[in-house]
């Protein structure tokens, strides 16, 4: 029996029919949005916060869908009859346990295929995507789409493998305890990737204890004859060890990475500039990668572990990694209108704020010209940090403020506003606080910029700054001591550098 088979689908996901379908042969897979689903791939109706995707049967059946996969009979009655005639309509306990289930029973067929599970407070995405580019310069296979890692994108990462496929990338998060475990069930990954440990989602997970110990759950599926390859830190390497203690069978091998001398996949020198970062592992192997960020160094020799794991050439290993593209928002370097942007602002916790400074300083101060140019630190509120967000904040800031690379400092959101207040720098010369950056006040936050400004933007996805990029490019940057319209009374800051000396 095939697996996309009709009667397949139907016992994978323990559902009956309302409807059998007319469709004869396999189906072409599965699809959760009817407005991408391809002729011949069966539509399965998600339900969440803010959508429901029993309201889209009819466009998906107009669109080819030959099944419909639903865990509401009265969708399917409501709409009974007309196009949704010809389709069959299976109707399950829940769909998004549906979809899991086809995932698991889907990843066993692929016996083949080498799958890789990438976890991580930070840099998933991009060591998704280093890997990726690594494994296919030998390798036939794929990895996960943009930032899918959740409980609808790893089982879609997954579906969306082919037999062929020699290996599979799957990137996966957490936003509390508890759900890295059922995705690392549906992976049963060969190879484990948990890049670094942060203070993310303190709200759920409490602490950089609770942090380690979720994001150690990617190893307890890990097959036997695996490999963990996990960032050299000391709560997040315990974690893992205990994880591993508990598997049966035969020994998994565990490979730790970074600049710690206590590595075995050692990064010993590294260096950076706007074209990327280079890097030396304790054997002298020598990389460079096309991506801003010291800590891209650690992330990419991850790549080199799983690489050397697999059994591929190091020089073709090096290939991959020079011909890296990174994910948007990630460390992306453009000039827009005459002004030089380092846009990280897709997500943020206290630890990529604080590597994202770290990397803002050291390419400025390794480029001639932005050495002459002024220095713009715009940051955005870091959210579901729990009753530690105002610790952290000002920690955040305090390390900004005291960095030496901050001529003018933009605070996006309340977080950042307490922050500052609570540290007495509110009315300092070169230090704005912004409510946030919806319009109008994006624009004004453009308005404090000059043409030749180096701009770093970092802070979490919900505080939108990436709005800013798009009105430089709309209305450019200033001239220089010329007002922007509808500032106010907010003023153009002046050269001086911003910073807490005599504080």
């Amino acid at each position: 029996m095939s697996f996309w088979g009709a009667d397949n689908l139907k016992a994978v996901t323990a559902g009956r029919w309302l409807a059998r379908p007319q469709w004869k042969g396999p189906l072409a897979g599965i699809s959760t949005d009817s407005r991408v689903i391809s002729c011949g791939q069966a539509f399965l109706a998600l339900r969440g916060d803010r959508y429901d995707g029993h309201a889209f049967l009819e466009q998906a059946s107009r669109a080819g869908a030959p099944v419909l996969v639903i865990d509401r009979e009265g969708a399917f009655t409501a709409a009974k009859g007309g196009i949704l005639a010809t389709a069959g309509v299976l109707l399950v306990e829940d769909t998004s346990r549906a979809l899991m289930r086809l995932a698991h029973a889907y990843r066993r067929t692929l016996s083949a295929t080498k799958v890789i599970a990438v976890g991580g407070s930070n840099g998933k995405t991009t060591t998704v995507r280093m890997i990726d580019a690594v494994l296919s310069t030998q390798m036939r296979g794929r990895s996960s789409q943009k930032s899918f890692n959740n409980a609808v994108g790893v089982p879609l990462t997954i579906l969306g493998a082919q037999p062929g496929d020699q290996y599979l990338v799957c990137e996966v998060g957490t936003n509390a305890p508890g759900e890295i475990a059922p995705l690392a069930a549906v992976v049963e990954p060969d190879i484990c990737v948990i890049t670094s440990l942060g203070r993310e989602h303190l709200e759920g997970l409490s602490s950089i204890e609770g942090v380690a110990r979720e994001e150690a759950m990617l190893v307890s599926a890990l097959r036997e004859g695996g490999c963990a390859v996990v960032a050299h830190d000391e709560t997040l390497v315990g974690a893992v060890r205990s994880q591993l203690r508990s598997l049966s069978g035969p020994a998994r091998v565990l490979v730790t990475v970074g600049r710690d001398p206590g590595a075995e996949v050692r990064v010993v020198d590294v260096s950076q500039s706007f074209e990327g970062v280079r890097f030396t592992l304790h054997d002298r192997c020598a990389f460079a990668v096309p991506l801003l960020g010291a800590h891209n160094a650690s992330n990419a020799a991850m790549a080199v572990a799983v690489a050397r794991r697999l059994g591929l050439r190091m020089d073709d290993v090096g290939e991959g990694l020079s011909r890296v593209q990174g994910p948007p928002m990630r460390l992306d370097c453009s000039s827009v209108a005459g002004v030089r942007v380092i846009n990280d602002a897709y997500n943020a916790n206290p630890e990529s704020m604080l590597a994202a400074i770290e990397t803002f300083r050291d390419v400025v101060n390794a480029d001639p010209e932005a050495k002459l140019s002024r220095r713009v630190l715009i940051l955005g509120d870091m959210l579901e940090l729990g009753d530690q967000s105002s610790a952290l904040h000002q920690e955040v800031l305090t390390v900004a403020l005291r960095s030496g690379c901050a001529d003018v400092l933009i605070l996006v959101g309340p977080n950042m506003g307490r922050a500052a207040t609570e540290l007495r720098v509110d009315h300092e010369p070169g230090v704005h606080l912004l409510q946030d950056v919806a319009p109008p006040r994006d624009a004004h936050a453009a308005g404090l910029l000059r043409a030749g400004d180096v701009v770093l933007l970092k802070g979490s996805r919900g505080t939108g700054l990436e709005r800013v990029v798009g009105s430089i490019g709309r209305g450019g940057p200033l001239e220089e001591g010329k007002p922007h319209p509808g500032l106010g009374q907010t003023s153009v800051a002046g050269g001086g550098r911003v910073s807490m000396q005599g504080r």
